[in-house]
């Protein structure tokens, strides 16, 4: 008897390890002279998640002064523009939800779209070679990689629609810190260094981010924006003509034709904002918006969630074989997706209905093996076409994003980038302004991959005044019909699959929000076909289990950088990626 109950004592304490093994939630490495305490805050009034200090001491001395929450995250997208040149600026685009507690009350968020355009003169085959072949740096170094920068009329028009401040006063901490400078911090050391041959090509580059013995700028050393805070300055008093019309553009054109590029003043009068309505869907109880096309990031997002709806996932844990496989394989499916039938829903049909239906969610998932990976060849026979009917209607350390939440229920959720790291490489002479290099993420040819490894289709292809497709998922949860949580991330295409993990962490498997944002993630983008796992890894019974299912398994260092905030009850809580520079603070 004695010893029967010593083996059922054995048998015991090996089930309790396995299972402390297998649902323990391992958490990223900070980032280098990162801590929590500056990453993690909580408040009442507000709560701000940027990547950035400067930018968001900025949004926070905006809400000190009476400004609304559009000042804040106004004054917040202009300091980044100066404190992150090598992921976002005034060159560059991005997307915007914003909800309003007051006038969005049962109904959806706003989805703003200020993404760059190709160029009227832009055709198809700009990208390739007299013999159809791709020319891969054109699209990504150089005048001829721009599009027409979206960012300024996007955020201007935004705080002019919600903004309390005038816009003098929401662009000072930008112009002030533009002019003083700042100390390198060791992201921007990095990037620089990475795109140094690119800088040095241009005169206007080199000026700002060179030192007088012709050498790229090192962390610790001061970077002064001068003609950057000339510009700000005259968009602080003029608006988006500042930038759009005058001397500005006079400059921007200037240097584009000096070096073959397309621009025109046509361009960059032409330029619009598109306020769209963002993709939703229910996950359980909660409801999720998200960023519709160009974007390609709200959709799938939604997808992978509604793909693994069913699946009691909270029952393993975040880091459990069985939880990766099956969530790895529905981000596997939404990249073949994305592939397909992304592209600008201005110019091609894009079945968004389809591919966030339910019902097709619920075939796709029938397909994936339980414990098998998706053979690499597998692309889904199904048709999100034939799913529109049955849906309701109701980037690298690239690119940067923002959330700000009130404690009168307002939101804002905003990624902005201009591309790859510093974009083009291109600095307009006299302006400060870092065009971006967003050209390539459009399908140079269908088929070919992009810099971020995104496979596209011949719905992605160059069409003048077209906009590229985006991963970018600025997203809002609801509950009950209240803002539960707000977050975002830099990071090509990663950034749908950092999404939507950082809401299963928080919604599925309850994870407290800093853990949820920085618990070690995983990627598949259907091409290559492997499951792209962060350095700090998993437990090692995971890394076996998930082999024997037939997947390849990389791991390496991982760009996205989640800004969340939350709300439970009358708390607010923020919290900045701990992997790389950021800033949480409320009050």
């Amino acid at each position: 008897m004695l010893k029967k109950l010593v083996i059922l004592l054995i048998l015991a304490g090996c089930a309790h390890s396995q299972n402390t093994l297998e649902t323990q939630v391992i958490l990223a490495d900070p980032g280098a002279g990162q801590t929590r305490e500056a990453h993690e805050a909580k408040g009442q009034k507000y709560m701000i998640t940027t990547q950035g200090v400067y930018s968001s001491k900025a949004a926070k001395k905006m809400f000190d002064m009476g400004g609304s929450i559009a000042d804040a995250a106004a004054a917040a997208s202009f300091v980044l523009a100066v404190e992150r040149p090598q992921s976002t600026g005034i060159g560059g685009g991005g997307f915007l939800m914003y909800y309003d507690a007051k006038k969005n009350k049962g109904s959806n968020p706003w989805a703003y779209d200020f993404r760059e355009k190709a160029p009227i003169n832009a055709k198809q085959d700009m990208f390739l070679d007299k013999d159809g072949k791709v020319m891969a740096k054109k699209s990504i170094d150089g005048i001829y990689a721009a599009g027409v920068p979206g960012m300024v009329a996007g955020i201007v028009d935004f705080h002019h629609r919600f903004g309390k401040l005038p816009l003098n006063t929401v662009m000072a901490p930008a112009i002030e810190l533009a002019n003083k400078g700042f100390k390198v911090y060791p992201e921007l050391a990095k990037a620089l260094e990475f795109r140094a041959p690119i800088l040095g090509r241009f005169s206007a580059s080199k000026k700002i981010f060179f030192n007088k013995k012709g050498e790229y700028l090192k962390e610790g050393d001061l970077l002064i924006q001068k003609d950057l805070a000339t510009t700000l300055s005259k968009i602080a008093k003029y608006g988006a003509n500042g930038f759009y019309k005058g001397d500005v553009a006079n400059k921007i054109i200037a240097e584009n034709q000096r070096l073959g590029g397309l621009l025109t003043k046509e361009d960059l009068q032409k330029y619009n904002v598109v306020v769209r309505r963002p993709v939703s869907s229910t996950y359980k109880d909660y409801e999720v918006f998200s960023m519709s096309p160009p974007s390609s990031g709200g959709v799938h997002v939604v997808e992978i969630l509604n793909i693994i709806e069913k699946d009691n996932l909270k029952e393993y844990g975040p880091h459990h074989p069985k939880t990766i496989h099956l969530v790895s394989s529905a981000m596997q499916a939404s990249f073949v997706d994305r592939a397909r039938y992304m592209g600008d829903a201005d110019f091609v049909e894009v079945p968004v209905m389809g591919l966030t239906s339910k019902k097709y969610a619920k075939d796709v998932r029938y397909t994936i093996p339980e414990s098998r990976a998706l053979n690499k060849m597998w692309a889904g026979n199904l048709d999100p076409f034939l799913y529109q009917k049955l849906s309701v209607k109701n980037e690298h350390d690239e690119t940067t994003h923002f959330s700000i939440m009130d404690g009168e229920g307002n939101v804002v959720a905003s990624t902005q980038t201009i591309n790859g790291l510093f974009g083009s490489g291109v600095v307009v002479p006299g302006t400060g302004i870092v065009l971006n290099n967003e050209m390539d993420d459009f399908s140079a040819k269908a088929g070919v991959q992009n810099l971020f490894g995104a496979v596209g289709s011949d719905k992605n292809l160059v069409e003048p005044e077209k906009r590229p497709l985006s991963s970018m998922s600025p997203t809002i949860v609801f509950k009950k019909g209240e803002p539960l949580l707000a977050l975002g991330t830099p990071n090509g295409t990663r950034i749908l699959t950092c999404t939507a993990l950082t809401i299963l962490n928080f919604i599925e498997h309850e994870l407290p929000l800093y853990e949820s944002v920085n618990a070690v993630r995983y990627h598949h983008q259907w091409q290559p076909d492997e499951i792209l796992v962060e350095k700090k890894g998993l437990p090692e019974k995971t890394v076996k289990s998930l082999m024997r299912m037939e997947h390849q398994l990389k791991f390496e260092d991982y760009g996205c950088r989640i800004q969340a905030v939350a709300k439970n009850g009358e708390t607010l809580h923020g919290v900045s990626d701990i992997r790389g520079r950021g800033y949480a603070v409320g009050k």
